[in-house]
């Protein structure tokens, strides 16, 4: 039986789950690999699956374990593509709130990409040797999926990798492959900041300490901190994502919550920027006379996704001879981040991690002609983000499949 991918990938885009909520999702992968043959755990790490296709050749010897990885989960944003199946979910947020979901980041893509390479695994047995270990794991966008699924036990019920890979949709013309050695997304940290005032009534003002006040001063002065603290050729990012305070307009709240996302390239940068951040929230707090200091309280981090260099050097160049020269680009680094490397950290194995892109050619073209890109192209977690189905789909496909028999054995013929 053959996967039809086009109709699983639209079916996971309109049926898409919040973070550790990927129950649906999970089932959809089993019941495909239960049709393929393909021995697999479901809840790791809570909704994550894991699968092995375990294909030893006649001869003796240590055998490659690759393993490959998709995430899975979708984003609490209202879908506004105008596409046909448009998501129109909705789900329950973590602090209970009903949220519109949408699959704005590609999960979906990655998802549909790894179970049609690994049905094409497994029709070419005969071709390869080796171990392959699929990872479908849950919420990256919490960056704390992939170490749900280690704390769960995957790397000890599962052989350890040799090899970690893994790909990323993105806004980049469809047949464009982009990876770096070295750095290739930044590190990061979500930070939880409570600003504590003295709440009153709004026509009283002056017997109260607001924090909304307090709270708009500490954003535009935490934009400084990249504008005017940061080498400008160093890399770094302060974003506030939320805020939220107040429930009425003539009631001064007694408090405030911003909601930061921070990146950097390393440890050391990213040191330098939450000593600025915590010293920017304190000082304004102070500023605005608060009895109490805030709270600052750091959700997650994440390490930087960091490219094995000679496995890098050595997926290029099957990338170049699969798809032919100029497939292949370096996208620099992006300040986006993840929770990939996880796996590899913790297994000691290398990395490789790469984008593929999703967008028509000539659309992509048009908008740089017309030097409109930034507006045109929609972005990762944009309400507008859709990949171009075809050939998205299937160049996501071949990448894994050649990824995976870079690094797997060579069956020899009879």
């Amino acid at each position: 039986m053959t996967i039809d991918l086009d109709a699983l990938y639209i079916d996971l885009h309109r049926h898409p789950e919040l973070s550790f909520q990927e129950t649906r999702t999970a089932g959809v992968i089993t019941r495909h690999l239960a049709d393929l043959g393909i021995e697999f755990e479901e809840g790791v790490g809570k909704t994550g699956v894991a699968a092995i296709i375990r294909n030893p050749s006649t001869e003796a010897g240590d055998e490659p374990v690759v393993w490959l990885r998709a995430d899975m989960d979708a984003l609490p944003v209202p879908e506004q593509t105008g596409l046909e199946y448009a998501s129109t979910a909705r789900g329950t947020d973590p602090a209970g709130t009903d949220v519109p979901v949408m699959h704005a980041c590609g999960h979906d893509m990655h998802v549909s990409a790894l179970l049609g390479a690994l049905e094409r695994l497994v029709a070419t047995k005969d071709q390869w040797s080796g171990t392959i270990v699929a990872v479908f794991q849950p919420a990256e966008e919490y960056g704390a999926g992939s170490q749900a699924m280690i704390a769960d036990g995957v790397l000890d019920r599962f052989p350890k990798p040799d090899v970690v890979l893994g790909q990323h949709v993105t806004p980049l013309p469809a047949g464009t492959i982009g990876v770096r050695s070295g750095t290739q997304m930044a590190a990061s940290d979500g930070l939880t900041v409570t600003l504590l005032g003295r709440g009153g009534h709004g026509s009283r003002p002056h017997s109260t300490i607001d924090p909304v006040v307090m709270a708009a001063a500490t954003v535009m002065r935490l934009q400084t901190i990249v504008s005017r603290e940061v080498d400008p050729r160093d890399v770094a990012v302060v974003t506030v994502g939320s805020i939220h305070a107040g429930l009425k307009n003539n009631i001064i709240p007694a408090e405030a919550r911003l909601e930061l996302s921070l990146r950097y390239p390393d440890d050391d940068a990213r040191a330098r920027v939450l000593e600025k951040v915590e010293r920017v929230v304190r000082a304004e707090a102070q500023a605005s006379g608060a009895d109490e200091p805030p709270v600052i309280v750091i959700d997650h981090s994440l390490p930087p996704t960091i490219n094995d260099v000679d496995a890098t050097a050595r997926l290029r160049l099957a990338f170049d001879t699969a798809f032919g020269d100029g497939t292949v680009i370096d996208p620099g680094m992006f300040t986006g981040s993840e929770d990939v490397s996880w796996f590899a950290r913790e297994s000691g194995a290398p990395l490789v991690f790469w984008f593929w892109g999703g967008v028509d050619p000539d659309a992509y073209a048009a908008a740089v002609t017309a030097g409109t890109v930034e507006r045109d192209i929609p972005t990762n977690h944009s309400p507008f983000f859709a990949p171009v189905l075809q050939p998205t789909l299937d160049n996501g496909v071949a990448n894994l499949v050649v990824a995976a028999r870079e690094f797997l054995g060579t069956r020899s013929a009879d």
